[in-house]
């Protein structure tokens, strides 16, 4: 993200002073990191406990946080553009490269319609073998099938 609120600023500087990470905040929050992050970044909506327990763990005041939850959350702030942060991209590259492929085993699997992005959960994962460390991302969207309704009442058209 190219710009910060002033109160996704305060979390950032609050969390690298105390040396903490998204995970030990997660387990204090009870929620998944990635969820955490995502409230840092803005894109994501902090409850109101959620708001408690990171002002009284990072130590920053609770009305400049209380923010996070008086507004909407700016999710999607990628833009038009190609993204140019690399691991962003590489995210990026995975859907152009493979998109198509998980959206036909997809199909197959559950029909015709669309995966949710809005009743989502999603969790990271550092996996190691032998040749090294992997990244396991695991995204879990509620399937919504497409309906198509017939009206019977044609006389108002």
């Amino acid at each position: 993200m190219e710009s910060h609120s002033t109160a996704a600023l305060a979390l950032f500087e609050a969390k690298a002073q105390k040396k903490l990470t998204f995970e030990s905040l997660a387990q204090r929050l009870g929620r998944d990191e990635v969820a955490v992050a995502a409230i840092f970044y803005g894109q994501a909506t902090a409850s109101t406990e959620d708001v408690k327990k990171l002002a009284e763990t990072l130590e920053v005041d609770h009305a400049l946080l209380d923010t996070l939850i008086s507004d909407f959350p700016n999710r999607g702030q990628i833009g038009p553009q190609i993204p140019r942060e690399p691991l962003i991209y590489r995210l990026f590259e995975i859907v152009q490269n493979y998109g198509y492929a998980y959206k036909a085993v997809i199909n197959e699997k559950f029909g015709d319609g669309i995966m949710s992005a809005v009743s989502f959960s999603t969790h990271v994962e550092k996996e190691t073998d032998e040749k090294g460390d992997w990244v396991v991302i695991k995204l879990r969207g509620k399937w919504y099938a497409y309906i198509w309704l017939v009206s019977t009442n044609t006389s108002s058209y």
